[in-house]
């Protein structure tokens, strides 16, 4: 297996990530909400859930590791009621591709597009499955032929084998996942009360989340990084590269490059419209 730099692996996350992430857009809600979701997170819970089968809220919260206690439960079981995991995965690829072409332009109808989705997907299904839930879930499911949903299938591959890593680097730190958001929210600058994923939880559940970190000296009594929790961070994400290389080892150096060209202008055109 061919190790690349560390350097290339977290510059295919930067630009895996866009790609993959279509599937949280409005076209994709939509077809959920036509599903009878009743909101967001019940169409976000159903098809990125949908792999795991029906399995219990337990499990899910267990997979997706960083979300509060109780959110899961509030969408799971109950979209099981609505769909089948069957039916949202089919949803959720047709609109997620619906979306990547949309998003794409013109990148969508490019003659190498399905070469780029060739090795996207010669990575996607070649790591190790072994400690990766979420991401042996999605192996089991058929690859699309069409380009652009082949491409968004490898894309989320990508994606959720990295997360899985990402979870178990997490893990090796002792950071839980509401930590985890913290931790990042600090990284980009932000107080953990403005940042999107946890701004919304009770003040004194977060207030004694920061509590605890500041007790185990990764965050400053004004509640910034101290030089232990900057580290402890930069540590947890070289460690997920890491974990997320072997993915990319069945490509050569010139393979690797070469997605990584086909694929920038690609994530700049989704960027550009997402932001």
């Amino acid at each position: 297996m061919l190790l690349h730099p560390r350097a290339k692996v977290h510059r295919m996350f930067e630009l895996v990530e866009p790609i993959a992430t279509v599937t949280f857009s409005d076209v994709v809600n939509e077809a959920f909400l036509a599903l009878g979701m009743r909101n967001y997170w019940d169409g976000y819970f159903a098809g990125r859930a949908a792999p795991l089968g029906t399995a219990p809220a337990e499990v899910v919260h267990a997979v997706f590791y960083n979300f509060a206690p109780g959110e899961v439960a509030r969408h799971i079981p109950w979209v099981w009621g609505k769909t089948s995991p069957e039916e949202a995965i089919a949803v959720r690829e047709r609109a997620s591709a619906a979306a990547l072409r949309q998003m794409m332009g013109e990148h969508a109808d490019l003659p190498g597009l399905m070469r780029i989705a060739d090795l996207a997907t010669r990575a996607a299904v070649s790591a190790p499955i072994e400690g990766r839930a979420l991401y042996a879930g999605l192996r089991a499911l058929a690859v699309p032929g069409e380009p652009v949903a082949r491409l968004w299938h490898a894309a989320t591959l990508l994606r959720e084998h990295r997360g899985d890593g990402h979870n178990a680097a997490l893990v090796a730190h002792g950071i839980g996942g509401t930590e985890a958001h913290v931790l990042l929210a600090l990284s980009l600058g932000m107080k953990p009360e403005e940042f999107g994923r946890i701004h919304h939880l009770p003040t004194a559940q977060l207030a004694a989340v920061v509590d605890g970190l500041r007790g185990r000296g990764l965050v400053d009594a004004a509640g910034g990084f101290t030089d232990a929790g900057r580290t402890t961070k930069e540590r947890i994400e070289a460690l997920t590269d890491e974990l997320a290389a072997p993915a990319y080892g069945v490509l050569s150096a010139d393979e690797l490059d070469e997605l990584i060209a086909g694929l920038e202008p690609i994530a700049a055109a989704v960027q550009a419209l997402d932001g």
